[in-house]
């Protein structure tokens, strides 16, 4: 009776660490839905007082006062920022660390490639932790762990894809710390490809912003990261598929469904507290929002907000298009007198790629910009327009030769420096020259092979006329001298 007793035990006590197991996982399969403590509540509403770095820059439109400790409302196309709050201190990423390991292993695999599981993947993450019970030997193609890794957010997916990419973590986690430095990142470090927390693994707004500007330039990133549910099929050790589902709420049909929304990653650790990096595009105008710090559901109604507040409050306007204060068909852009044949330098144009993201209420011609003239051209490129508001960067374009272009020479903006290198304008006269220098280089050609044609024949002609008469005089002396012979004789 004892030993049944025992038995009964045993097996209560696995049955209990199986449902604890069970409980554990699901928890941080829906860690979107974690509910605050009243102490993190206070803080949470705390952190709603902190001030909003944006909210200092000259002429801004006012954000919002969100209860994230650190946001960043970033602009993919230009990398401008619309909205700030402590952008640039240093705190947990969670598993928005995934970002950057789903971009590295885009730039460097092919989505047939088979990843297979080792040891250390499966058991040097936290059982507790989000995965999707994967065996040691299992083998899945690459695409299906991007889509393991993005929706579901499995730690030994992580794990497994930081082996086979970068040979082992330690590998690939050198691997991500030289991207995030390539990609500008000043304030990061990482330390695994998952996001489990340690001291060493460490991110900012800011510098998350960038990582996610880059991770959704890629298209393929863009369809996995934005995709709802995705099914992984039998394996060499799993018979039965694996449904998963994308933890991200603001996807069509989730609860805060939002228009325009591409795709994003979230995050959660006890430490990290939520953590969410999206992106959303309207009207041409595609933003990466990050919220650092805050607790569910704010993590989603804060992002909300700032996409709102950024998609209502700025435009993007093409530069080349809208600007008016330069006049490329004169010089100037050179560091020339403006006399005539100075100002037939090949004609210049503003690229049609540049772009500014500046607020609603202003035009491109209430902006400041600078001019940077580069040491020498590259790849045609002679000169870079920078726009500011106050200090706040809003967008930039090259200045760019634009070949086999007729363009007008106009004698309106004309600008002389003197020796300080202070710009003066000289006063327009509204006269305007047709000026093509290829054409003017050939033009030019003909006419003096023309005239040394001319010059040639005429030369030959004289040469001629007078050969003929020496001849004529050398015959006439001849003559002369035998008459004068005759008579004497």
């Amino acid at each position: 009776m004892i030993h049944v007793n025992n038995i009964k035990k045993r097996i209560a006590l696995v049955v209990l660490a199986i449902a604890i197991t069970i409980c554990s996982n699901c928890r941080n399969v829906y860690a979107v839905d974690t509910v605050p403590t009243d102490i993190q509540a206070e803080e949470a509403l705390l952190r709603k007082s902190l001030p909003v770095l944006s909210n200092s820059f000259t002429d801004w439109p006012t954000g919002p006062m969100i209860s994230a400790q650190s946001a960043v409302v970033m602009d993919v196309n230009t990398g401008t920022i619309l909205y700030s709050k402590n952008p640039n201190e240093e705190l947990y990423p969670a598993s928005t660390t995934k970002l950057l390991t789903g971009l590295l292993v885009i730039e460097n695999t092919t989505m047939d490639e088979v990843v297979t599981f080792s040891q250390d993947a499966i058991w040097n993450i936290d059982r507790g932790s989000t995965h999707l019970s994967i065996d040691v030997g299992e083998e899945l193609s690459v695409e299906e762990c991007l889509y393991g890794l993005l929706l579901a957010s499995a730690n030994e997916v992580a794990y497994a894809l930081a082996e086979h990419v970068g040979g082992s973590m330690e590998g690939f986690v050198q691997m991500m710390n030289e991207r995030a430095l390539q990609i500008g990142c000043k304030n990061t470090h990482f330390s695994n490809s998952n996001g489990l927390p340690r001291e060493d693994h460490y991110t900012s707004a800011y510098d998350l912003a960038l990582i996610g500007r880059e991770c959704f330039a890629n298209e393929t990133f863009c369809k996995i990261a934005g995709t709802t549910k995705y099914t992984i099929k039998p394996t060499n050790k799993q018979p039965e598929e694996r449904p998963i589902t994308n933890h991200h709420k603001m996807l069509p049909g989730f609860k805060y469904e939002y228009e325009g929304f591409i795709g994003g990653k979230t995050g959660y650790t006890e430490v990290a507290r939520q953590t969410l990096v999206s992106c959303a595009e309207r009207n041409g105008m595609r933003l990466i929002c990050v919220v650092m710090k805050d607790e569910s559901p704010a993590q989603f109604t804060d992002t909300i907000e700032l996409f709102d507040y950024a998609f209502s409050s700025f435009q993007t306007v093409n530069i080349a298009d809208n600007e008016t204060r330069y006049n490329l068909n004169s010089d100037a852009f050179f560091k020339t007198k403006y006399d005539i044949f100075g100002s037939t330098n090949p004609i210049l144009t503003i690229s049609k790629s540049g772009n500014a993201v500046i607020p609603k209420s202003y035009k491109l011609s209430d902006v400041n910009t600078e001019i940077t003239y580069f040491d020498s051209v590259n790849n045609g490129h002679v000169a870079r327009l920078e726009y500011f508001m106050g200090i706040n960067p809003v967008g930039e374009a090259t200045i760019d030769y634009a070949e086999d272009e007729m363009k007008a020479f106009e004698f309106s903006s004309i600008t002389e420096l003197d020796q300080d290198e202070k710009t003066t304008m000289v006063t327009p006269n509204h006269k305007v020259i047709t000026i093509n220098i290829k054409d003017l280089v050939i033009k030019f050609a003909i006419i003096i092979a023309v005239v040394f044609v001319v010059s040639f024949v005429v030369d030959q002609i004289m040469r001629y006329y007078k050969s003929k008469i020496r001849k004529d005089r050398m015959k006439r002396t001849r003559f002369k001298k035998r008459s004068e012979n005759k008579w004497k004789l």
